[in-house]
């Protein structure tokens, strides 16, 4: 599994981002075997609405590595976390060449986009905060990110999360956030406590592990995505709830 794969990976403390990046290409051709597996017993990923701070500018680098910019040699401050899992159907098969996309905000709560602007001065700038990467024929991707953090914005407390959208075939098929479990925050949050259903909310919880023998005090997180229809049960195209403004009188979730 995830874990026990990052475990034998040595991590460096003069990182070198592309040669990591292409070992864990090579790496991961090991992962996930027997696809689809008790597909049965899947339940499919809650959704989630995708907010107002999707980026509205993109990074000049949007690889999947946030933590570092370009060919900066400055990483963005917060907790290492190796994030990875598969993309799957209704019926448990992989999603090859899924597009799948992440955006959060920094160590400091500030997200990529113009519209946090209150904050935007102290965002931290090495903090690339949206990656996206193309699922493998096993509908694995992999990101190297910061573990999220809670924050209070327009008077409303966020606990941590990762957004995700998942786009096949050219068009936005799925959308949610990823949040830790146990986190305190997790029940009064308020789009969290929209999940009626405990078995649904827990489709997106996910334990942090530290990687043993990381000297940065590394992390890896596991999360599935099993999405609940395919594209073409969205033959219109459409995007449920994902890019649209909000209606009057509603105030910004993020």
């Amino acid at each position: 599994m995830t874990s026990e794969f990052l475990r034998q990976l040595p991590f460096p403390a003069a990182y070198d981002r592309r040669r990591f990046l292409s070992r864990v290409g090579i790496a991961a051709a090991g992962f996930f075997t027997a696809p689809g597996l008790f597909a049965e017993q899947l339940a499919a990923t809650a959704p989630m609405m995708e907010g107002p701070f999707y980026p509205d500018k993109m990074p000049l680098d949007t690889d999947n590595d946030l933590l570092i910019l370009n060919d900066s040699i400055t990483p963005a401050v917060g907790e290492i976390t190796h994030l990875s899992g598969r993309v799957l159907s209704k019926s448990g098969a992989p999603v090859r060449n899924a597009f799948v996309e992440i955006w959060q905000v920094d160590s400091k709560g500030i997200y990529l986009h113009s519209g946090d602007a209150e904050r935007v001065r102290e965002r931290d700038a090495n903090f690339q905060g949206y990656g996206r990467f193309l699922t493998d024929a096993d509908g694995r991707y992999y990101f190297r990110t910061i573990k999220p953090v809670p924050y209070t914005s327009n008077g409303i407390h966020r606990t941590p999360h990762i957004h995700f959208g998942i786009s096949a075939g050219g068009k936005r098929v799925f959308t949610t956030q990823m949040l830790i479990n146990r986190h305190p925050d997790n029940a009064d949050d308020i789009l969290f406590k929209r999940i009626a259903d405990p078995l649904a909310q827990k489709t997106l919880l996910v334990d942090y592990k530290p990687i043993p023998g990381s000297k940065l005090g590394e992390l890896s997180a596991e999360f599935d995505i099993v999405m609940g229809h395919t594209v073409e049960e969205l033959g219109d195209g459409s995007i449920r709830g994902i890019g649209k403004k909000l209606g009057g009188g509603q105030r910004p979730i993020r």
